[in-house]
C-alpha cells in the first residue's frame, strides 16, 4: 500500500512542479532543519508567496503531499482516494499555486535523499548541522555514510543554483568541495571565514513575566553589516537558523536590510525552546520535540543562558532529560558527554527512560551530588517528582526524543495546563 501511495503521489508532484514550475528550497541536517525552514519561509513570505511543509512531512510522502498542498488519508482508502481527486483538480484547474517550495527534506535510510531529489528539482539547498553524534546512525553503518547521504541534496541543485551550508559544523563545510561548476556557496556561523558572519550575539531579558525578551546580534555578508533585535529568540541555534535564511534571503535577490525585517518577532513552534510559565512561579523551556546529543547540550547552554539574564539569586537550574534515539553504536557515549555537561550546568538532574541512566551516571561520576539525581521510566513519573521538588523561580528544562513524549512532563507542571494543545507538541508535529 505504502510503495502505490508514493509512487502515485510522485507522480503528482512531478507533473505539478513540471506544470508551475516553483523555485523550490530544501533543507537537510542532523540539528536544526525545521527552525531553518521556517526561518526561511518567514523571510521569503514576506516578499513571495511561499508553502512550506506541515507538520513532520519532511519524507518520501510528506514532501509530495506539500507539493500538492493536501493533508494526507491516513489509513483510509476513500481519504487518499479524495486527495487524489483533489490532485487531479490542482492539475487541471490552474489557481495561484505559490512561487517558492520550501522543503524539509528528512533522512531516515539509505537512499533516501536521492529518492526524493530524483523527482524534487532543488534550486538552492541549506544544510544545518550534522555533528558529533547526529541521529539516524542506527540505518548508516558509519556517521560519513549518513554525511554523504545528506550531500546528495548538495550536490542535486540544478546547474547556477545556490548551496546555503553552516560554516561551523566542519562536515557541513567540507560539503562545498566537488560541487558542481557555477553553482553558488554561502555559508553561515560565528566562524571568521563565514560567508555571512554572526557576531555581537547576546540574550536579553528585560521582563520575564511580561514576555519581553529575546536576542540581539549583529549579520555581515560581504562588507555590510546589520543589526538583528528579535523578540521571543533564545538560543544561538535559532541565530544559525535566521542566518541560513539570510543566505537563501540573498540568493532570492533581498538584502540584508530587508531581511532584518523579515524577524522582529521570532517564529514559534510548538515544542522547540519555548519558555512557559510553570506551578509555583516556576519557568519551563519547552524543548521536547526531539533529541540529539548536540542539541541537547545547546538547550543546556539555554538554560544557564536564561538563568543568568534572569539574575534571581533563588533560582535554580533544573534539568529534566529522556532518551535520546537513533544514535547507534554511540548511543551511551553520546548520552555520557550529555551527562558531563548537565553536571556543570545543572543544580538538579532528571532523567527518563533506560538510555538517559547513562547521563545520571556520568554527571554522579563528574562529581554531581548523587541525591540531587532522579531516575525515571516514564515522563509523568518524573514530573510527579518534579512537582515536589520545583520551588519559586526555578527554571526546567525538558528535552527529549520525539517518541519518549516528554511533553508530557511539560503538561504536567505548566501553570496553565489548559492551553496544552495550543502551546505543546502534538503527535504527528
Amino acid at each position: 500500500m505504502k510503495r502505490i501511495l508514493q509512487y502515485i503521489l510522485r507522480i503528482f508532484s512531478k507533473i505539478i512542479l513540471r506544470k508551475y514550475k516553483p523555485e523550490i528550497v530544501a533543507i537537510t541536517g542532523s540539528v536544526g532543519k525545521t527552525s531553518a525552514k521556517e526561518a526561511i519561509y518567514q523571510v521569503l513570505g514576506k516578499y513571495f508567496r511561499v508553502r512550506s511543509n506541515k507538520r513532520n512531512y519532511n519524507n518520501e510522502i510528506g514532501v509530495p503531499l506539500t507539493i500538492l498542498g493536501i493533508e494526507g488519508g491516513g489509513g483510509s482508502f476513500l481519504l487518499w482516494a479524495k486527495v487524489f481527486l483533489k490532485a487531479i483538480r490542482i492539475i487541471i484547474s490552474g489557481g495561484d499555486y505559490p512561487e517558492i517550495l520550501v522543503l524539509e527534506m528528512g533522512v531516515d535510510r539509505p537512499g533516501d535523499m536521492a529518492y526524493l531529489t530524483g523527482f524534487v528539482p532543488v534550486d538552492a539547498a541549506v544544510i544545518t548541522a550534522i555533528g558529533e553524534f547526529p541521529t539516524h546512525l542506527e540505518f548508516f553503518p558509519e556517521k560519513d555514510e549518513l554525511i554523504g547521504e545528506k550531500s546528495i541534496l548538495a550536490k542535486s541543485v540544478v546547474k547556477e543554483g545556490l548551496v546555503v551550508l553552516n560554516y561551523d559544523d566542519i562536515s557541513v563545510r567540507m560539503m562545498a568541495d566537488g560541487l558542481p561548476e557555477g553553482i553558488k556557496t554561502i555559508t553561515y556561523g560565528f566562524g571568521e571565514g563565514a560567508s555571512i558572519q554572526i557576531s555581537n550575539y547576546n540574550f536579553y531579558l528585560s521582563d520575564l513575566d511580561k514576555g519581553d525578551y529575546g536576542a540581539t546580534f549583529k549579520l555581515e555578508y560581504e562588507g555590510s553589516i546589520v543589526p538583528f533585535r528579535v523578540e521571543k529568540m533564545i538560543g544561538k541555534q535559532q541565530v544559525f537558523a535566521v542566518a541560513a535564511a539570510a543566505g537563501v534571503g540573498m540568493g532570492f535577490g533581498l538584502n540584508l536590510v530587508e531581511i532584518s525585517n523579515a524577524f522582529k518577532k521570532m517564529f514559534n513552534l510548538p515544542g522547540r525552546t519555548n519558555l512557559i510559565k510553570g506551578i509555583k512561579k516556576s519557568w519551563v523551556i519547552d524543548d521536547t520535540y526531539n533529541a540529539s546529543p548536540l542539541a541537547t547540550i545547546a538547550a543546556l547552554e539555554i538554560l544557564e543562558e536564561i538563568y543568568s539574564a534572569a539574575d534571581k539569586p533563588a533560582a535554580r537550574k533544573i534539568a529534566v532529560l529522556g532518551d535520546m534515539l537513533e544514535l547507534g553504536k554511540d548511543m551511551e557515549v553520546a548520552h555520557r558527554q550529555v551527562g558531563q555537561k548537565a553536571a556543570g550546568v545543572a543544580n538538579l538532574i532528571f532523567t527518563v527512560g533506560g538510555r538517559a541512566r547513562f547521563i545520571a551516571d556520568e554527571a554522579i561520576k563528574s562529581g554531581f551530588n548523587k541525591e540531587n539525581v532522579f531516575e525515571f521510566d516514564e515522563p509523568s513519573a518524573a514530573a510527579l517528582k518534579l512537582q515536589e521538588e520545583l520551588k519559586p523561580e526555578d527554571i526546567v528544562l525538558i528535552k527529549g526524543s520525539r517518541s519518549i513524549h516528554m511533553e508530557r512532563a511539560v503538561k504536567e507542571i505548566m501553570a496553565e495546563p489548559e492551553k496544552a494543545d495550543e502551546l505543546l507538541v502534538k503527535n504527528g508535529f
